[in-house]
């Protein structure tokens, strides 16, 4: 058996529903499968004293899966008065708006197609929602319109599939843009350095007790993967199926379309920056 705190990010262990801070509830969707890991988090955020909650990512068009999370909500004394959406991918935002008629509560995204009242989501934005501060990170490389969610008083960063609880994420070319994600992940390293984020709290898979660990370890993922990459490349491998046959072969096969995608957004950083 692997020690935990032994693996990247050091995953806490247990069951995934249920509280993983003072501030943070997780609802599991049923939805695992092998891109979505153990399911969706859903994740009900609210200040311990308040009566309102934040919902991020009410995950996908599953009936029981979303009065599940507003039973949740209500068992702990809350009223759903929000939902935040970190992306817009199925798996976190296609049960957007039948919860938003459940709990008669807007929908806010970074996409205006995905927002079900008049307020969108930006960099710099601050939700305040019964007292709480949670603080809009924007993320994008996942996908164009990626973003986290800093919860300071819980020292915890909602990452969507920016980071998971476990293994890496894909950059969904063309949408996702390995640039982009670069930068995304060296902005949470730095809420990692400067402003004591230690959890976090991911769209898939175990709450991660090393923030800053996770970080280092996804960047330097991306290095050696983007070498890789290149290398396989300089011997031949061109084509973007060529190269993810090359490169991992060692995967499960079933995850290959996914790796194609960010091998794909891997080619075009190393053309736009002369490397291939």
């Amino acid at each position: 058996m692997t020690d935990a705190a032994a693996l990247p990010g050091q995953p806490r262990g247990g069951v995934l529903s249920g509280p993983a801070s003072a501030r943070a509830v997780n609802v599991l969707a049923p939805n695992a499968s092998a891109m979505t890991l153990d399911g969706t988090n859903t994740w009900i955020v609210s200040e311990p004293d308040s009566d309102l909650a934040v919902v991020v990512d009410p995950g996908p068009l599953d009936d029981v899966h979303l009065r599940a999370v507003l039973a949740t909500a209500e068992k702990g004394g809350k009223r759903v008065a929000l939902t935040l959406l970190t992306h817009g991918h199925p798996d976190h935002a296609e049960g957007a708006a039948r919860f938003a008629e459940l709990t008669r509560s807007p929908v806010r995204a970074l996409d205006p197609a995905l927002r079900l009242g008049d307020e969108g989501l930006g960099a710099g934005d601050v939700i305040t929602t019964g007292g709480l501060e949670m603080r809009v990170v924007p993320a994008p490389g996942h996908t164009a319109d990626s973003l986290c969610f800093h919860l300071p008083a819980d020292q915890a960063v909602l990452t969507g599939d920016t980071i998971l609880g476990r293994g890496t994420t894909v950059v969904a070319h063309p949408d996702g843009r390995l640039g982009d994600y670069l930068d995304s992940l060296r902005r949470l390293r730095s809420l990692t350095v400067d402003d004591g984020v230690r959890l976090v709290l991911p769209g898939h898979g175990p709450v991660l007790e090393d923030a800053q660990g996770a970080v280092e370890f996804y960047l330097a993922h991306r290095a050696n993967r983007l070498a890789q990459v290149e290398t396989a490349v300089e011997n031949g491998h061109v084509s973007a199926s060529e190269v993810v046959a090359h490169v991992y072969r060692d995967v499960d096969r079933s995850l290959w379309p996914a790796a194609e995608l960010s091998v794909r957004a891997q080619l075009e950083y190393l053309r736009e920056h002369g490397l291939i």
